[in-house]
């Protein structure tokens, strides 16, 4: 059961690849932003750390100004591996936050951040796939990927349910934040 709890101290948000030209091929670009923009803040707030990577930068852009700018500092890991896992500045980043937790979104569901959940998977991470904060160039894919992931043993996941999971109680001031945002 452990693997379904979210425990701030023990997480962490990866944003994978949400970059100006890929994004502009997404047909739920807005939503997954938004979504994003959503567990950065809380991230923010509960000291969650995030890691953003970006995809061939030169030929995708960077990340989308929108998360860019809401990230508390903009320090992306490039990448040209399709996984994450297998760019060993990734993970040696991982490793090193030394949390066993990884909230993940980004973009595409099928292809990079289906290969990064599975390489999460296979190095003994519990993943948390947020379903609106992830996507893929067509519906079918998309719905593909995260079929594929739950059935590898990630947790199948969305943004409330990451954003009240990790709050735990309502009254706080960061509950009151969060609860402002998602109105």
């Amino acid at each position: 059961m452990n693997r379904f709890l979210l425990d701030k101290d023990n997480t962490a948000l990866l944003i994978i690849d949400i970059q100006d030209r890929l994004a502009a091929a997404m047909k739920v670009r807005d939503d997954v932003v938004k979504n994003c923009l959503h567990l950065i803040e809380l991230s923010k707030m509960l000291n969650i750390p995030i890691v953003v990577t970006e995809q061939y930068p030169k030929g995708l852009g960077q990340t989308v100004a929108e998360i860019k700018d809401a990230l508390p500092s903009y320090q992306p890991i490039e990448k040209l591996t399709f996984s994450c896992c297998e760019e060993p500045n990734f993970l040696n980043e991982i490793k090193r936050l030394d949390k066993k937790t990884i909230i993940l979104t980004g973009m595409e569901t099928h292809i990079c951040v289906l290969q990064t959940c599975i390489g999460l998977l296979k190095e003994g991470f519990h993943v948390h796939l947020v379903r609106d904060a992830v996507c893929s160039r067509a519906k079918e894919n998309w719905k593909a990927g995260v079929e594929f992931m739950r059935d590898a043993g990630a947790v199948i996941t969305c943004t409330e349910t990451v954003l009240f999971q990790l709050l735990k109680v309502a009254g706080t001031e960061e509950f009151k934040a969060i609860s402002k945002r998602i109105k």
